[in-house]
């Protein structure tokens, strides 16, 4: 008899294999996403844990220096001695004062007790002025830590030391460097500043410098960075500003790696040094610049002296001025206020506005030469002080009468009547053309940031466009002798000053010097040899016994051409030379600004500001020659 069948039992729950097929595809997941992570997503983690666990520090480098063109330093760099406070070497001893701060306010109600913000201000000033007795008793100072200032420290520029003194004297600096500990967190940190060797001296051209909160260090990794940037500087007026860019030094930087609290924990990463800026040498000449602002004293207005040959500014002076040294670190609000008050924030020499005055009776009379008007030969004036123009009396500022005056004589004496008879009779068209043909109608495009951008010369053209008026004869009486609605600046006048010296209408003024500047040539005036010389006769007889006798110096010849003018209620006092006569290499404009109500005679007031500069300029042409400077040269 068959055996009845074994019943076969399962070996495998078919329940248990959904099961492990979950806790497959659950390893699985995991797995690829490890794998996701370290194989592909590991850069951005190792990205993201740089960005935290990095800092950069950017340090701007020093500004080129300024030279005049014998080389002498105009503005330089001078150390800033700073004491500070390295507050990544005080973590453990922050630590204990907040513990001590603690255990003193926990006898406090709750309800009185300070914050965990409070308490950690409160070690961080006690800490930080400890330090800062230390200097104290070092120099015998009683200085306070202002909690305001390391509380904005801690949570804006950890990663930088603390200053707790700056700008500190030379004696107090070689006091600490001599007696603070090596070791010590206390450390003298010495930084770079502004310092103008000669104070006030041409401040209105040197300009100043503003705090550059934000410097850039061009190529330098770690723009992805929290970046803590040093105070830089940055050009505000002046060859500051017009060559920012030339004068900017490289910034320099340092990469940190810091701790979870934001203190660094090592060396840099990444470390470049900061470059200083490049060099500037300007056309000045700092012995004649102080020269005339040593006759500006005093005075309200303005100098202006050219290289003839070159059209290098030589001297460019404005008064009032101030001395800019005060504004290194910055400028204080009292300072500012006092040179707003005086009128010294004006360059007068190159924003001005001002009639010329009798110096134009130069352009009257080369227009009336090459127009035919004028004859040096038989041109004769008589003057008996007043010229009638209609029925309006024109005085002429000798009020006596000049009588018979030539060319010569009338430039000499500056006769008013001559040149608003002559004036009249070649009309005010040509007078205006060659006050455009000399660059009175154009700024002179000088390498400063403000120069007086409209100056302008009156015509009958001009005054319908502009004032909607007519033209009459008084008006061309006017212009004539640089009255009236022509306005110029002391540089425009000092250029037609060179121009005229080299036979020439128009000089290109500049503020770079270049011992190989070949000399400027423009179109010649168009004078016959005699024409141009009775005009430089008159200028000369003017410097020796006429109108410009007061600037007048003893062995050196010169031309001049002094000038009234007024403004408003003010009169203006002008005067224009060259020098020497056989040689022309110096060419000055002066102007100065009298009180209301005041006659102030342009020989009378500006001649004693040409001869101070005369006498300068004749002193160095006498000595020996120097050696000539190069921007770069050792």
């Amino acid at each position: 008899m068959p055996h009845a069948p074994i019943e076969a039992h399962a070996t495998r729950n078919p329940r248990m294999l959904v099961f492990y097929g979950v806790i497959g595809a659950i390893v699985l997941t995991l797995t690829s996403g490890m794998a996701y992570r370290q194989l592909f997503k590991s850069g951005l983690y190792s990205e993201r844990e740089r960005i935290q666990n990095q800092r950069r520090v950017i340090v701007p480098g020093p500004r080129g220096n300024i030279y005049d063109r014998d080389g002498k330093v105009l503005v330089g760099n001078r150390a800033r001695f700073s004491v500070v406070l390295n507050l990544a070497e005080l973590r453990g001893e922050l630590r204990a004062e907040f513990s001590k701060v603690l255990r003193n306010y926990r006898a406090l109600p709750k309800e009185d007790r300070p914050t965990a913000d409070q308490l950690n201000r409160i070690a961080r000033t006690a800490v930080a002025q400890r330090y800062l007795d230390q200097v104290n008793g070092i120099l015998a100072r009683q200085e306070k830590v202002r909690s305001r200032d390391i509380d904005r420290h801690f949570a804006q520029t950890l990663l930088l030391p603390f200053i707790l003194l700056d700008d500190l004297a030379p004696d107090e600096y070689a006091r600490l460097i001599e007696r603070l500990p090596v070791e010590s967190p206390l450390q003298v940190y010495a930084s770079s500043t502004r310092h103008y060797p000669f104070g006030s001296a041409a401040a209105h051209v040197l300009g100043y410098v503003g705090i550059d909160n934000d410097p850039e260090a061009e190529e330098f990794p770690g723009d992805d960075l929290l970046t803590f940037k040093m105070k830089g500087a940055f050009g505000r007026d002046g060859l500051e500003k017009k060559f920012d860019d030339t004068l900017q030094g490289q910034a320099g930087g340092a990469i940190y790696r810091v701790d979870p609290s934001g203190y660094k924990v090592d060396l840099p990463i990444e470390k470049r040094l900061p470059v200083q800026g490049r060099n500037l040498a300007t056309s000045l000449d700092i012995e004649l610049q102080q020269a005339a602002e040593k006759g500006l004293a005093g005075k309200v207005g303005a100098v202006v002296a050219l290289d003839v040959q070159t059209g290098e500014v030589l001297v460019m002076a404005s008064a009032p001025t101030y001395d800019l040294n005060e504004f290194v670190p910055r400028l204080g609000f009292e300072t500012a206020k006092s040179i707003q008050d005086s009128g010294g924030w004006l360059n007068r020499a190159t924003q001005g506005q001002y009639p010329p005055g009798s110096t134009f009776k130069v352009i009257t009379a080369i227009a009336g030469l090459r127009s035919g008007t004028i004859d040096p030969e038989t041109t004769h004036v008589i003057c008996p002080g007043y010229y009638m123009v209609g029925a309006r009396r024109f005085p002429c500022h000798f009020h006596a009468g000049h009588g018979e005056r030539d060319l010569a004589g009338a430039i000499r004496d500056s006769c008013n009547v001559f040149f608003y008879k002559n004036g009249l009779e070649m009309g005010p068209e040509l007078i205006a053309a060659e006050a455009a043909r000399f660059g009175f109608n154009h700024p002179t495009g000088i390498e400063l940031p403000s120069e007086f951008r409209t100056p302008r010369v009156a015509s009958p053209t001009w005054k319908l466009e502009n004032m909607k008026e007519r033209w009459f004869p008084g008006d061309t009486a006017n212009i004539s002798i640089g009255q009236g609605d022509t306005l110029i600046s002391p540089l425009q006048a000092a250029c037609m000053t060179a121009s005229l010296a080299r036979g020439e209408i128009e000089t290109k003024p500049t503020l770079m010097h270049d011992p190989k500047r070949p000399r400027q040539r423009t179109e010649k005036i168009g004078l016959s040899p005699a024409d141009y010389a009775a005009l430089v006769r008159g200028m000369a007889m003017g410097y020796q016994f006429g109108t410009g006798k007061l600037a007048r110096v003893d062995g050196l010849t010169a031309g001049t051409k002094s000038g009234t003018a007024q403004k408003g209620r003010i009169e203006l006092a002008w005067m224009v030379c060259f020098a020497p006569l056989e040689n022309p290499r110096i060419a000055i404009a002066v102007v100065l600004e009298g009180e209301e109500g005041e006659n102030y005679g342009g020989g009378t007031n500006a001649g004693p500001v040409v001869k101070t500069i005369l006498e300068a300029f004749k002193e160095k042409s006498e000595r020996e020659p120097t050696a000539t400077f190069q921007v770069g040269a050792p």
